[in-house]
Formats: structure tokens, C-alpha cells, sequence
């Protein structure tokens, strides 16, 4: 058997390295072309970056409330007959809210004052008797003087009778001895009569104490039923009514809610990685979509709701036009000051606390692609913490549709 070998061109044996060699080519030809791509001037905008002394604010958002708030309570049992004012209603302090009725109370007042006046008039009936009594101690004493000028006449007589040698001297001793008793007498009954004056005193201070706690008594009912006409007590507006027309309430339920319209403060919700940073009477700029208004932090919060602390701002400034209780705010409120802070203008896109890639301009005509730290953003100011430093210029407008590049070449 005969075999027959059949020779092999050359170039079917170069063929495969030809094939090779050229995707390799276009491999790196295809990577170099997407590593750099030319971009006209005209399509970027560039911006510098700053460096030097910056005062770090903390974005939040609250609304403003009352400084003086009242709540209105039911002064004793009753039913709501009347109500005159509704929620949002400007009022003063004599405005009345509503009127609650209470036949039980008023019965009361009027028992209570006929009381007061049946006592003010035992008290003056007391004063009459005692002045009566009075009158007889003094009538006492007044017959007990008359016998002393009887007894010093007697004495006097058997006195000159004696020195006449007529009368004896026992009617004499008699005769002293009667004036020593009156004399005693009289002694003793005045000193009774001014223990009977200090008696007679407490005597009408009883009385006095027990009119004066009646009057307190009818005073109390009386400001009860008073208050049975709900007034305002504060200037501002009404922004609660929790009852209805017909309703029983009991003592000391709560009917209302009145706060200040003028006096105001702000209630703000700090950013929680942010708030043990700030301090009290840090400085605060408010946004009320009509102006700006100054205030200063009184209280913060210690407990996070939701992310956020809730602190509390007294306005320093003038209102705006529009300022109201509920109206929503954002505020401004001053962080710290950064003496070297690194940042630029912030752009939309650009976002703070996060990491970019940026386009950098490193020569007159080439852009590179770096990766830029953000910080905090303080009033259209972000700070940059690191992949920047001062008089670079980077791309601030919208280059995402080169992100797959690593540099631009910039073209005029």
C-alpha cells in the first residue's frame, strides 16, 4: 500500500498568528481609544477651588410655635351651652371662648352669699351686745366710785367729830375701813373690765375670721361661675377647640388651646451627626419663603427621633409678614468655624458627604478623572476633605456621559 503526503503551504501556517496579532491590535487600539476622548471647551464649565476661612452651617427644617401657649380647662363641672370662637380665630385676653353652665354652682353662689350676708349681720348684732355689756361694767364701776365718795364723806365726819371729841373711835376704824373695801372693790372691777375689753376683742376676730372665710368662699364659687365664661387669657389666636356644643366636661378637662401669634419661636430638627456639635446661642438663620430671620439656639434635645434632634430657637430679629404658628421653616444653623477649609461652589450633582469622581484639569488642553470626598454643605459652600487641593480646576458641569473615560482632551 502506497501512502502519499501532501505538502503544506506556508501561508496556511502564518494564517493563525496573522489572526492573532490583529485582534491583539485592535484590542489595544479599542482600550486606548476609550481611555482618553477629545470634548470641546464650550461643552464644560470649570470651576476653581477655594481655600480659607469658612463658617460651617447645619441645613434643618422645623416651623414655628407659639412662646406662650394657655391651655383652657373646665373650672368646675358643666356643660358646654355656647361656643363663640373657633380655631385660628385672633382673640385677646378678655375674649370669650365658650360658656359652660352649671345650675348646681350657681345655686351654690347664691347659698354661699346669702350665708356671708346672714353672718355680717350676727357680727353686727354681736358688736351691739357687746357694747351693752360694756355699758353695765361701766355702770358698775361707776356705783362703786359713788360709794368711795360716800365712804370718804363718812371718813371726813367722824373725822372732825373725832377731833370735837364726840365720836368714837370705832365709827372712825368703820368708817376707813369702808373706804379701803370700795377702794379694793373699784380696783378689782376695773382690772375684770379690761379683761372683759381683751375678751370681748377675741370674741369679735372669731367673728371677723369667720366672715372672712366665708367671703373667700363666695369669692371661689363666684370665679368659678365667672370662669364658666372660657376667656382667652393670652393675645394671639385660638388653635385648639377639643369640645363640642352640648358636651359635659368635667373639672379641670381641657377645653382649649390658645398660643401667641407675635411671640414666637422656632422648633428646628437638627441632622443627627451634626447636633452634638452645635451649642446653645448658636446663631441661626431662618427661611420663611418671604425673608430671613435671626434667631439663636435656647435648648437642645438629648433623645433622636427619626434621625434627627429637636431643638428650639428664640427669634432675635423682625418677623416676616407671613410668620405664623405651624409655618414651615428651614434654617441655617452655625456649626463651627473652619479657618482652612478647602471647598468649592456647589452644583447641582455634586453631593455632600459622598465620594465622586470628578474631571480635574491638569495641563492647558487635558482633563483626568479623579475621585473627590465631599463634606458638609454650608450655605451653597461644600467642603471638600480630600483628592483637591486649592486653585485646582474641575468640570462642575454634567460630564456623565464620559465617565468611562479617564481623561478628555479639551479641544477649541
Amino acid at each position: 500500500m502506497k501512502i502519499e503526503l501532501k505538502k503544506q503551504t506556508p501561508w496556511k501556517k502564518w494564517l493563525p498568528i496573522s489572526l492573532f496579532v490583529l485582534l491583539i491590535a485592535y484590542a489595544t487600539y479599542a482600550v486606548s481609544s476609550k481611555s482618553t476622548k477629545s470634548i470641546a471647551l464650550s461643552e464644560i464649565t470649570l470651576q476653581t477651588v477655594q481655600k480659607g476661612a469658612l463658617d460651617i452651617y447645619s441645613t434643618a427644617y422645623g416651623e414655628f410655635a407659639s412662646a406662650k401657649e394657655r391651655l383652657l380647662t373646665a373650672p368646675a363641672l358643666g356643660k358646654v351651652s355656647e361656643i363663640l370662637v373657633r380655631p385660628g380665630t385672633n382673640v385677646i385676653p378678655a375674649t370669650v371662648i365658650l360658656k359652660l353652665s352649671n345650675p348646681k354652682l350657681e345655686q351654690e353662689v347664691s347659698q354661699a352669699q346669702g350665708e356671708l350676708a346672714q353672718q355680717k349681720a350676727q357680727r353686727e348684732a354681736f358688736k351691739y351686745e357687746q357694747q351693752n355689756e360694756r355699758l353695765n361694767y361701766l355702770g358698775r364701776i361707776a356705783d362703786i366710785e359713788a360709794e368711795i365718795e360716800k365712804a370718804q364723806l363718812e371718813l371726813s365726819v367722824n373725822e372732825n367729830l373725832m377731833n370735837l371729841g364726840v365720836a368714837s373711835q370705832i365709827e372712825l376704824q368703820r368708817a376707813k375701813l369702808a373706804v379701803k373695801q370700795e377702794t379694793k372693790r373699784l380696783k378689782f372691777e376695773k382690772e375684770k373690765f379690761q379683761q372683759f375689753i381683751e375678751m370681748q376683742g377675741y370674741q369679735l376676730t372669731q367673728r371677723d375670721i369667720t366672715v372672712t372665710q366665708q367671703k373667700a368662699q363666695v369669692t371661689l364659687l363666684q370665679k368659678q361661675l365667672d370662669d364658666m365664661h372660657v376667656r382667652a387669657g393670652i393675645a394671639g389666636s385660638l388653635q385648639t377647640l377639643e369640645v363640642e356644643l352640648g358636651q359635659s366636661v368635667q373639672l379641670g378637662e381641657s377645653l382649649a388651646k390658645v398660643g401667641s401669634d407675635q411671640e414666637l419661636i422656632a422648633r428646628i430638627r437638627l441632622p443627627q451627626h451634626q447636633a452634638d456639635q452645635i451649642d446653645i446661642n448658636a446663631p441661626v438663620i431662618i427661611d420663611t419663603q418671604k425673608g430671613k430671620v435671626t434667631a439663636h439656639i435656647t435648648r437642645i434635645e438629648s433623645r433622636v427621633t427619626n434621625g434627627s434632634v429637636l431643638a428650639e430657637a428664640v427669634i432675635d430679629g423682625e418677623l416676616t409678614s407671613n410668620a405664623r404658628p405651624s409655618l414651615t421653616i428651614s434654617a441655617q444653623v452655625f456649626v463651627k468655624r473652619n479657618t482652612t477649609a478647602i471647598f468649592i461652589k456647589q452644583v447641582p450633582g455634586f453631593r455632600p458627604r459622598s465620594k465622586q469622581s470628578l474631571f480635574v484639569k491638569t495641563s492647558n488642553d487635558l482633563l483626568e478623572q479623579r475621585d473627590v470626598t465631599f463634606g458638609e454643605l454650608s450655605r451653597g459652600k461644600l467642603v471638600i476633605n480630600s483628592g483637591l487641593k486649592a486653585g485646582d480646576e474641575i468640570v462642575s458641569s454634567d460630564t456623565s456621559q464620559y465617565n468611562q473615560f479617564k481623561q478628555l482632551t479639551i479641544t477649541n
